[in-house]
């Protein structure tokens, strides 16, 4: 992935930046025109001339590219709205602006001048942390199985200038964890748009290995389909019964706390494509079933963007990992299939292969001690019947938790809604010939599956998110790298940042 250098700065005189695109924000007048912005005495009459224009008028979300000079080659204007309405959302919306523009143009080094905007010191760390965040993100490009020269963004430095309001060890410290976060996410959309013939729940697991190679404080174990029937975890291996590719258990142990303080968990689901086994899904978008390992991603993506940011923290991320096919050796509807928890499950539908995996994760989660585990899975087509797009499906067992990730999600900008996992819909999951079976009778789909899983996170605060809807989109297609933000957010929260 591109290397994007980063570097904060405060107070600099106008006249004295030197760069090949100087980004300035514009605010809106009460009248509704676009304000002079604060660029020095050398350029003033060049960005003048331009807004007597009338063309750009500063709304939030707007730009406009202007010529500039031998030392200040490109002007941007970026829209911010009226003042009073530069709040959180007009913040980030600024950020996400800038890392757009930015990406599509030819220039290798870009400097955003913030010295003109009044924030708080923690609204402009903030500001700091998206420009980073989002200018990452935007240059990501995926190029892994082309040929073909695939054209990538130029931009290789950018310089943030603020008013000096945070200290240069703040600003340093917000730009870098940015850049981290900017990083996870695009770590988790290059995972999720491999196809899934290179990414195999083996690929996965080489993934892991490296990984725990770039971040000392990282350690990964691997728990392979021999050790996995050895610990009686028939419920995960059911759902590689058909596929020739051997089902994986991956570890990922995060110890940047305390070697006493017990870990948070998260545990992905990793079924890295999905045809829905003998249960076999219609044909079209079934290519988008790569995306099915989603939950796993996140989970790779999180670490990686907390590893890279030293936070003080353990976290263990657990990913249940494998193919789901049809065949001869595949398991059928009606099988029944004994889980680690030593529960009985009967399967009514291949297809419901998340819930199957993951309740043995869970299980083997919880030698950890966790103080609390979050999982991930792009569980239910239901959970976009009922949130669209916009929302992850968040379902807790304790009010503390869910309530974190909802805050967490807020700050973030990668949003859940709280979804119910009363008594009432577990019946819904009651066999003749087994402890339960993996699909409900018809009903609130995304809530069943959630119900299913709270039986085997009994013993410890569990929230469950739903991401089906999040993680990936069909058009333009690809991998969002949701709900990295959130759980990175929720995680620095939990270790006091």
């Amino acid at each position: 992935m591109t290397k994007i250098t980063f570097t904060a700065k405060a107070k600099t005189a106008p006249e004295t930046i030197r760069s090949e695109c100087l980004v300035l924000p514009v605010f809106q007048t009460a009248s509704g025109s676009a304000a002079k912005p604060d660029i020095g005495s050398r350029l003033a009459s060049r960005v003048a001339d331009h807004l007597r224009l009338g063309d750009f008028k500063g709304a939030s979300g707007s730009t406009v590219l202007i010529t500039g000079d031998g030392s200040i080659k490109r002007i941007m204007l970026v829209g911010c709205g009226g003042k009073k309405k530069f709040d959180r959302f007009g913040q980030r919306r600024f950020a996400e602006t800038v890392g757009r523009e930015l990406s599509r143009l030819k220039a290798k080094e870009a400097t955003v001048n913030l010295q003109g905007v009044a924030l708080s010191a923690d609204a402009l760390a903030q500001t700091l942390e998206d420009l980073a965040s989002q200018v990452v993100t935007a240059c990501y490009v995926y190029d892994r199985t082309l040929t073909k020269t695939v054209e990538k963004p130029a931009l290789r430095k950018v310089v943030i200038i603020s008013d000096g309001t945070l200290s240069p060890a703040k600003s340093k410290t917000a730009v870098a964890t940015g850049e981290a976060l900017g990083l996870g996410a695009n770590l988790a959309r290059e995972l999720g748009n491999t196809p899934g013939n290179i990414c195999t729940p083996r690929f996965l697991s080489k993934q892991a290995r490296q990984l725990a190679k770039t971040h000392k404080a990282l350690k990964t174990s691997i728990l392979d389909e021999a050790k996995m029937r050895e610990l009686g975890m028939g419920s995960l291996l059911s759902v590689g019964h058909g596929s020739d590719e051997p089902s994986q258990l991956i570890v990922m142990e995060y110890r940047g706390g305390k070697a006493k303080d017990r870990p948070y968990a998260l545990v992905g689901k990793g079924i890295t494509f999905d045809t829905g086994g003998i249960s076999l899904k219609p044909g079209p978008k079934m290519d988008e079933m790569k995306f099915d390992m989603g939950g796993a991603a996140s989970v790779f993506g999180t670490l990686h963007a907390i590893a890279s940011m030293e936070l003080p923290i353990n976290v263990v991320g657990v990913v249940a990992a494998a193919e789901n096919m049809p065949s001869g050796r595949a398991t059928k509807p009606g099988d029944v299939v004994k889980s680690l928890s030593g529960k009985t499950i009967e399967i009514l539908n291949t297809d419901a292969e998340g819930r199957l995996v993951l309740c043995d994760a869970l299980t083997y989660v919880g030698r950890y001690k966790p103080v609390e585990v979050v999982d991930i899975a792009t569980l239910t087509g239901a959970i976009i019947v009922s949130l669209g797009h916009e929302a992850c499906g968040v379902f807790a067992n304790d009010d503390d938790l869910a309530d974190a990730l909802l805050q967490a999600g807020e700050k973030s900008h990668d949003r859940g809604w709280r979804m119910p996992i009363w008594d009432d819909y577990q019946r819904q999951l009651d066999s003749r010939f087994a402890d339960m079976q993996n699909i409900g009778t018809g009903t609130a789909g995304s809530v069943t599956a959630a119900c299913f899983l709270a039986r085997f996170a009994e013993d410890y605060k569990w929230a469950h998110l739903d991401v089906a809807g999040t993680a990936f989109r069909s058009a333009p297609k690809g991998a969002t790298g949701r709900p990295v933000p959130m759980l990175v957010q929720y995680l620095r929260a939990r270790a006091g940042g």
